[in-house]
């Protein structure tokens, strides 16, 4: 037997009022929330630095970049899986240190496992891209951009881990810093490897894939370290026994986080489907897509963060088979999380010329056309961002209950049957073009949520939520 270590939360005093529920998932979400915008700056400075190679070059990292950030988030998923037990353990009041500690390790040992064949298919780049019909000279250069990127996969998805359990463990601070240090040495690696400076090759396209293998070590190991050295931290020995295996615990993360990643591949299949439909359309309606789904991804980080801290928040009050605390935790994360794309959705109807000019410049003659298109489709975003808040927390809260295979089935009917299926009824039949593409979104954006969000409102109902012994 281990001894009890002091929990990272104060369950002896559970958050009686809502007020209080809501500082502590605020302490909770607010660097993840950090760490998340942070986190698109570090995928941004790849695409900065590339762009200035070419227009075959910025083809072929973009693509690349979606194939990588596809699997990466995929596997993120899987692996991470493990927040809600964590946190349900912790919410027992069973704090040994062996029963967090198993559920890391299992949680590092599924992230290789599953990496093996995703490092296979990625190898395999230029030929996959070739057969979804991308130019021969992008898939080319691509293949060989993935050739490099693979050896981030393992690393950043074992920082993942590690970052999701300092959080749920009571340190999410430790997320936002690790990022923008991270964003610092994605800048110097790029900068030294790309053009060749401080007496290094320019190695371009090639460069910049090996800054990101950099940047996710760099990552990883800044994690280990923090894991082995912080004071609250260290206590829980996570590394202990690392070669054991717990097969029972190893198929719990699993049962939860193969859903998960297929939600995850859902919605961003849901997404890389109508940038296709785009490009059915014309470069013009491409690149203002992609000016305002950057604008949303943006607005989105907010209630992913809330979403990520209401997993951990919901799943100390599961665990504790608290109902009354489970009920606070997660309407308190939904009521900030929509709460706040309610602001964006805002900003964006009244000013959206002003977030285009982040990208481009509004009043430049030859950008009128994306511009106008980019005003439009900015138009819709903000009709779907309260759904798109509303759809992310309550996945959340429902992963703290360790319900994802619902979600799952919720999100491909929503997601392909509703969403994907009206792009290509408004977009092409009804012959609303990009807007029609963009009112698909809006529209499985909505069935998912109000789907999610009732499943959540009947969740004693549906048994999902544990009987206070």
């Amino acid at each position: 037997m281990h001894a009890p270590i002091t929990p990272p939360t104060s369950l002896s005093g559970v958050p009686a009022t809502t007020a209080a529920e809501a500082r502590a998932l605020l302490r909770l979400a607010g660097p993840l929330v950090g760490a998340n915008l942070l986190q698109m700056g570090v995928y941004a400075v790849d695409v900065m630095f590339v762009a200035r190679l070419g227009t075959v070059e910025f083809a072929a990292a973009t693509m690349g970049v979606f194939v990588f950030g596809l699997i990466l988030w995929t596997l993120i998923s899987l692996s991470c899986a493990c927040a809600p037990i964590i946190a349900a353990e912790l919410g027992r009041r069973r704090f040994a240190v062996r029963e967090v500690r198993r559920s890391f390790r299992m949680a590092l040992w599924l992230a290789v496992g599953a990496t093996i064949p995703f490092s296979a298919l990625m190898l395999h780049g230029e030929t996959l891209l070739r057969f979804v019909g991308q130019d021969p000279r992008v898939a080319a250069r691509a293949g060989a951009f993935l050739d490099i990127l693979w050896l981030a996969l393992l690393p950043g998805i074992a920082a993942a881990v590690m970052r999701t359990v300092a959080a749920a463990l009571g340190r999410p601070h430790w997320a936002m810093g690790v990022t923008a240090a991270s964003l610092g040495v994605g800048l110097l690696a790029n900068w030294l490897l790309v053009f060749g400076h401080a007496g290094l090759p320019a190695l371009g396209l090639e460069g910049s894939a090996l800054a990101s293998v950099v940047t996710s070590l760099f990552m990883a190991l800044a994690y280990t370290v923090i894991l082995l050295t912080d004071r609250r931290l260290r206590r829980w020995r996570l590394f202990g026994r690392w070669w054991r295996v717990e097969w029972s615990r190893l198929a719990e993360i699993a049962r939860l986080g193969v859903p998960i990643a297929l939600t995850v591949t859902l919605e961003a299949g849901l997404f890389g489907g109508a940038a296709l439909l785009m490009g059915l359309l014309g470069v013009t309606e491409v690149a203002a897509h992609a000016i305002a789904l950057n604008i949303a991804a943006l607005a989105f980080q907010v209630p992913l963060g809330v979403a990520q801290a209401a997993t951990i928040r919901v799943g100390l009050a599961y665990g504790a088979r608290d109902g009354a605390w489970m009920a606070r935790a997660g309407w308190i994360a939904i009521v900030l999380g929509t709460g706040f794309m309610t602001l964006t959705a805002t900003a964006m109807w009244l000013m959206p010329r002003v977030f285009i000019g982040i990208y481009v410049d509004p009043d430049a003659a030859g950008n009128a056309a994306v511009v106008a298109l980019a005003v439009q489709y900015l138009a819709v975003a903000a009709m779907f961002q309260l759904f798109d808040g509303a759809q992310a927390v309550a996945a959340g809260v429902l992963r703290g209950l360790q319900d994802t295979r619902v979600p799952m089935i919720i999100a491909a009917i929503g997601y392909w049957l509703f969403g994907f299926g009206t792009s290509v009824l408004f977009g092409f039949t009804a012959g609303w073009r990009g807007v029609g593409i963009w009112m698909g979104l809006a529209a499985g954006l909505l069935v998912v949520s109000i789907l999610l969000l009732w499943r959540w409102s009947r969740r004693e109902r549906l048994g999902l939520v544990p009987h206070t012994p």
